[in-house]
């Protein structure tokens, strides 16, 4: 490892003896290997510290602890101080990075100067490391990334590699115990484009110890809370009926939502009004936002189709929203067939 590696891998870890090992080894396989991989323990009770400890031997690995738990964004601030990297590259103490995910990564922000952060798709696995879903392989431009953090977080932190100097810039709020990596790329993407790699280099790890009912709940109030901060700042005008099912528009294969006819005129009728407001501010680029609000349209006809029939396809054609979903389609259409992806703004 040189004195000042091109990456800095940063693994936050607390309480994770059953899966750093797995994590810490999917970094010292990779590919590039022109990395420092930095270990910071934040106040670990369990058998974590002398897994991560027996790893010290290998020059490229740093081992940091904290005597206090300090938490994520605490402690991933402090990694970003302490990385000696031109990139940082995240990575949670539970997931795995495939061999090429470096490689692909610092190449893509070697050709892109203008890209602060890069993420890539992720596929989900279980506590012992088995397959739960398929990949969401769906191309999303940088415009379109951009436009879909006005819904939900666009990027999975995990898979993120970004540029040192802009990450100390704006670093992770503390004040969010949850959502802080939403929060950073809302911020961020104020002023620098963020992309994510059509293809799969990171697997996520879900098990007891992340998921839960009230972290669920809290991820909840803060992803609104966030939402809204950005709908006043576009000018919209909303309630607190429209902030709660702005909420869901993203998030309704989670929530095994289905809409009745009165929430999907109200979709249709919000949809429409922030393509109108976007229009008129130019806040998020004109024909992204236009094909993400027609994936929001098709996606709620759809769900609500089983319960309406027919009537909601109709519904569907007479919206305007329908041209930007026909657009998606045939963006998506085009970059499975000819694999390669349009980085537009």
């Amino acid at each position: 490892m040189s004195v000042s590696p091109r990456v800095t891998v940063l693994i936050p870890v607390y309480n994770r003896e059953k899966y750093v090992a797995a994590a810490i080894e999917s970094i010292l396989a990779q590919s590039f290997i022109d990395f420092e991989l930095l270990l910071i323990d934040d106040g670990s009770t369990d058998g974590s510290v002398g897994i991560m400890r027996s790893y010290t031997a290998d020059p490229r690995v740093r081992l940091v602890r904290n005597e206090h738990n300090l938490g994520i964004p605490k402690t991933r601030n402090q990694g970003i101080e302490l990385a000696r990297g031109e990139y940082i590259a995240m990575l949670d103490s539970d997931d795995w990075a495939y061999p090429c995910r470096l490689e692909k990564q610092v190449t893509f922000l070697d050709r892109h100067r203008d890209f602060a952060v890069v993420g890539a798709w992720a596929t989900e696995m279980d506590e012992k490391g088995q397959p739960l879903s398929r990949d969401k392989r769906r191309f999303v431009s940088p415009g379109e990334l951009q436009s879909r953090l006005l819904f939900r977080c666009s990027l999975c932190n995990s898979s993120i590699m970004a540029r040192k100097a802009i990450l100390q810039d704006y670093g992770y709020r503390e004040q969010y115990a949850v959502c802080e990596d939403f929060d950073l790329f809302v911020r961020v993407a104020k002023n620098y484009k963020l992309g994510t790699l059509p293809e799969t280099l990171v697997r996520r790890r879900t098990h007891a110890g992340n998921i839960g009912r009230e972290k669920a709940q809290l991820m909840k109030a803060k992803n609104q809370e966030i939402a809204s901060a950005q709908l006043t700042e576009l000018g919209v005008t909303f309630t607190a009926t429209d902030l709660k099912r702005h909420f869901v528009l993203s998030h309704m294969t989670k929530l095994q939502f289905t809409p009745d006819r009165e929430y999907l005129e109200w979709a249709d009728a919000w949809l429409q009004k922030l393509q109108k407001v976007n229009h008129r501010v130019l806040c998020y680029p004109a024909q992204a936002f236009a094909r993400l609000v027609g994936q929001l349209w098709v996606t709620a006809c759809w769900r609500a189709s089983g319960g309406m029939g027919w009537a909601t396809w109709k519904q569907f054609c007479r919206s305007p929203l329908s041209k930007g979903a026909w657009a998606s389609l045939k963006q998506n259409l085009f970059f499975f067939v000819f694999r390669r992806p349009l980085w537009e703004t």
